[in-house]
């Protein structure tokens, strides 16, 4: 056993000991929860003190928390205690408690401990406000110990395996969570205002569909099924439109089987919405509206600073009007080639002057490879929000596909990230069967990300879907920037990463 390990293990037996102790003393360390609600928060205290001081100063409120901090000994003793909604102090004096009591504090309750205390309002000699205790009691002890407060837990695979600790240590990662919460209720809100309807689709799947990934394959033991984790929800919400709905959203889980890294996790939180009777242009108008809004009204300010691809800090400026610039035209400024006229052998070597592998660039489809030259030269350098307008047919199948070659979609990018997809949805059965047909061609060729044809999803197009309009955002990356994080796992509350292994 290490010395860590040995550390933790000594902690582990003086707290019981100290379980058993108060036990012997008539205090059950796990109380029925009923009895520990308290009288008031510390929001509430710290929010209106003066005006509840004024009122009775000799009311006592009760009031838990969780030990931050013990200072003192012996006479008196200075605890700062957390609820969740603030932090407030107790004084505990041997003159208000008796020696027996502050005796059984200092010996049995430790940083981390849920506590309850009794006692009235009081500033102390130097303005603290505070609570001068009458009684106390435990109603939670903690066995292992918490990270030191002013440090929190250094090494990040241990801050995202052990979340909890890295909440009740980071008052910024306590924030950017809160944070996170408020920005998915305000796009709800904002979305049930524009007459949207919250609709929920299926995570476990025949097939996947609405994007290009590999999936994550399970097995239906009952049905004796082979089933996918959704990679998209995109084909059951337009399958939903096809029921006569004119305009719904869902935030919720997608999962590709994809390679890791900043910006990229396989786990992921996703909005999309579609709207019927409206063109690319209403989507474009409103998430610049929407992103606006939350950058006022949640996070209180329109520029940021964040770590682009290159991990460089760059600052970006949500205000002023947003940008567009279509595919093709930023590859003919940043990779100096004409992606319209030039040759699938100029192409080629054009990635490879980007550091493409000779092998891989040989099988990648037209669209895949214009994709991977304007991501090495173009996507990089946009730093501002910018709308990426008419991406090859080949890349966006189930988009409207516009006569020079290109689909009619849109990107926002931001820090060289892609934000948003935006669509004006392609709802004629007969082209999109046709282009299915060349995602399963591609498929069985060794393009493990093309669609498969997804019949369930084009007999409901038959049957009728609205000329419409869609949108997809990943949340985390719109968190990352909203909170300024350079990478999506602070941004999850418990994001994946490898076991530990432990010795």
């Amino acid at each position: 056993m290490s010395k860590g390990n040995l550390r933790e293990q000594e902690i582990k037996n003086l707290r019981i000991q100290k379980i058993k102790r108060l036990k012997e003393l008539g205090q059950d360390s796990y109380p029925d929860p009923k009895i520990t609600k308290p009288s008031i928060s510390l929001k509430e205290i710290l929010d209106d003190f003066n005006e509840l001081k004024k009122k009775k100063f000799d009311k006592k409120y009760k009031v838990v928390g969780r030990i931050l901090i013990t200072r003192g000994a012996g006479k008196i003793a200075f605890v700062k205690i957390t609820d969740g909604t603030g932090e407030f102090q107790a004084v505990l004096q041997v003159d208000k408690i008796g020696s027996k009591k502050m005796k059984i504090f200092i010996k049995n309750f430790d940083m981390g401990d849920f506590v309850q205390f009794t006692g009235v309002l009081f500033k102390t000699k130097k303005g603290e406000k505070s609570l001068l205790v009458s009684s106390f009691k435990m109603i939670g002890k903690t066995i292992l110990p918490l990270p030191e407060k002013w440090h929190g837990i250094q090494d990040v695979e241990e801050k995202y395996r052990k979340r909890y600790l890295d909440i009740l240590s980071d008052k910024e990662t306590f924030k950017r969570f809160q944070d996170r919460a408020k920005i998915i209720s305000e796009i709800r809100k904002f979305l049930d205002n524009e007459g949207f309807l919250e609709i929920e689709t299926p995570i476990l799947q025949n097939q996947a569909s609405g994007a290009m990934a590999e999936t994550f394959n399970t097995h239906h033991n009952d049905y004796d099924l082979d089933m996918v984790l959704r990679i998209s929800l995109e084909a059951e919400h337009k399958m939903v439109m096809a029921g006569g709905y004119p305009a719904v959203y869902e935030i919720g889980k997608n999962f590709r089987n994809e390679g890791s890294d900043s910006t990229h996790i396989q786990e992921f939180t996703m909005i999309e919405w579609y709207k019927a009777f409206e063109g690319l242009e209403y989507n474009l108008k409103i998430t610049e509206k929407i992103i606006k809004h939350l950058a006022k009204n949640i996070m209180k300010k329109s520029v940021f600073e964040i770590q682009d691809l290159e991990d460089k800090k760059v600052k970006i400026n949500l205000s002023g009007k947003w940008k567009r610039v279509k595919f093709n035209d930023l590859i003919k400024k940043y990779a100096k080639i004409n992606p319209q006229k030039a040759t699938r052998e100029e192409l080629e070597k054009k990635a490879m002057e980007f550091g493409g592998n000779l092998k891989d660039i040989s099988r990648m489809s037209l669209g895949n490879l214009l994709d991977f030259i304007y991501k090495k030269s173009a996507r990089k350098k946009i730093i501002n929000p910018t709308f990426v307008m008419n991406y090859p047919q080949e890349l966006k199948p189930l988009a409207i596909q516009n006569e020079d070659g290109t689909a009619e979609v849109a990107q926002l990018v931001i820090a060289g990230a892609e934000i948003t997809n935006q669509y004006a949805e392609l709802v004629n059965p007969i082209k999109q069967r046709e282009l299915l047909k060349k995602q399963v061609k591609a498929r069985k060729a060794g393009d493990k990300e093309a669609m498969s044809m997804n019949n369930e999803f084009l007999e409901a197009m038959e049957h009728g879907m609205p000329p419409m309009t869609g949108f997809g955002m990943g949340i985390d990356r719109l968190v990352a920037i909203l909170t300024e994080q350079g990478n999506l796992r602070d941004t999850i509350l418990f994001p994946i990463v490898k076991p530990e292994v432990k010795k």
